[in-house]
């Protein structure tokens, strides 16, 4: 099987995207990041640089035609927008995208006190020709022409979809690392259970399917999930409110969600809206979750969590 590729191979100017990619792999906001790049290209005559701590996977899957390992170690925020403003000076790319989060933010109001430039952020929506950003606590917007250094909002330009990408190396500048004022302790583990539905990354929810909650809430802690719950769980008082997932309950932004026992119903629905990864374990092949599922099960709830916990070694 042949499949087709992109390769820019004589690009008229350079975009640079600067993404977080914590392991390597790209984040959805990392992906969207490089789809806003794609449509500053416009007609394709640019090349999209993808610039990162460390070596990333499947950029060019993403819409990236080249890669830049700026080889940060640990947490050094300080070495990390020193080597991007260098690469910038270096390589003159025509616009730099930074994705606008707590750390991804940070990073590019470093790099724009650096290069001395003004940071266009929280972008909302994006062309060749125009950047529109939120104003007035939302009440309006700010549309400009896209200037050098822009901050992507989350979850409002689309990934790139298109064909992948030839991607190769970008030789970044070559600097002395500076001894860091900060001191990376590292990774604070933290229970999955403690952290707030709305901020989870991986949920597992509870729904009418759902009796032995003993064994969800196993299944949860050996799956490093957040639990939550329907509204039919909560109002009969099997597990707290505050696990409700719902235009009534939380709004998930989740990476992925894994429903079991739940039929979908439209609040429901409405609040996994966002979350961009969806597995649903259910009796009814017709229930509106499987619907909106990429990978549905058609089983009874407590044969998979039963599977799972003795694939995960935690049936006891």
């Amino acid at each position: 099987i042949v499949q087709r590729s992109i390769t820019v191979a004589d690009p008229e100017f350079l975009l640079f995207v600067i993404v977080e990619a914590p392991d390597g792999v790209l984040t959805r906001h990392d992906r969207q990041a490089i789809g806003a790049a794609r449509r500053l290209d416009g007609g394709g005559a640019g090349a999209v640089a993808v610039l990162a701590a460390g070596p990333i996977a499947e950029a060019g899957a993403a819409g990236a035609d080249l890669t830049m390992d700026l080889k940060v170690e640990g947490y050094d925020p300080d070495d990390a927008a020193t080597k991007i403003a260098a690469s910038v000076r270096l390589h003159a790319p025509r616009h730099v995208l930074f994705v606008e989060s707590e750390d991804g933010g940070d990073l590019a109001r470093r790099v724009a006190s650096l290069l001395d430039e003004p940071l266009f952020d929280r972008v909302e929506s994006l062309s060749a020709r125009r950047a529109i950003r939120p104003a007035v606590a939302g009440r309006s917007e700010w549309r400009a022409s896209p200037p050098r250094l822009i901050s992507i909002a989350p979850d409002m330009i689309a990934p790139y979809h298109g064909l992948p990408h030839a991607s190769r190396e970008l030789d970044a500048p070559e600097l002395s690392r500076v001894v860091p004022d900060l001191t990376d302790m590292g990774m604070i583990s933290v229970d999955a259970a403690d952290i707030p539905l709305g901020e989870a990354g991986l949920v597992l929810a509870a729904g009418n399917g759902v009796v032995d909650f003993p064994m969800f809430l196993r299944l949860a802690h050996a799956l490093g999930a957040t639990p939550g719950a329907s509204r039919v769980v909560c109002d009969a008082g099997h597990l707290p409110r505050a696990m409700q997932v719902g235009a009534s309950g939380t709004l998930l932004n989740a990476d992925c969600y894994i429903a079991l026992g739940i039929s979908g119903a439209p609040q429901h629905l409405q609040g996994i809206g966002a979350v961009e990864h969806v597995a649903a374990v259910n009796t009814d092949l017709h229930a509106a979750i499987i619907a909106r599922a990429e990978l549905a099960i058609i089983a009874d709830a407590h044969a998979v969590m039963r599977a799972l916990l003795a694939l995960l070694g935690a049936a006891s």
